[in-house]
């Protein structure tokens, strides 16, 4: 049976991570209270992310912003899309 958690994005009761997801606090507290539901709409967030603001895996910077986007999408308001993000 999979484990329980009391999503703080989605706001319900789901099935949590089976890892965590980072090796600091903020992989600790998704882990505890994010869901798998919700892990799967970061993970298309990151993609976003990722190529919208053309972040390269091999810059240092691109952990930071990550980690920060992570932030803002579980714990926060929502992340915000880049500004010259046009939805197809």
């Amino acid at each position: 049976m999979a484990r329980m958690v009391m999503c703080k994005k989605l706001g319900k009761e789901l099935p949590g991570l089976g890892f965590k997801p980072f090796p600091n606090e903020l992989g600790t507290r998704i882990y505890e209270s994010i869901s798998q539901d919700a892990w799967k709409l970061w993970l298309e967030h990151f993609k976003m992310i990722m190529n919208e603001y053309r972040l390269s895996p091999s810059d240092p910077r691109t952990q930071q912003i990550l980690f920060q986007q992570a932030e803002q999408f579980f714990f926060g308001p929502g992340a915000e899309a880049p500004p010259e993000f046009k939805p197809q």
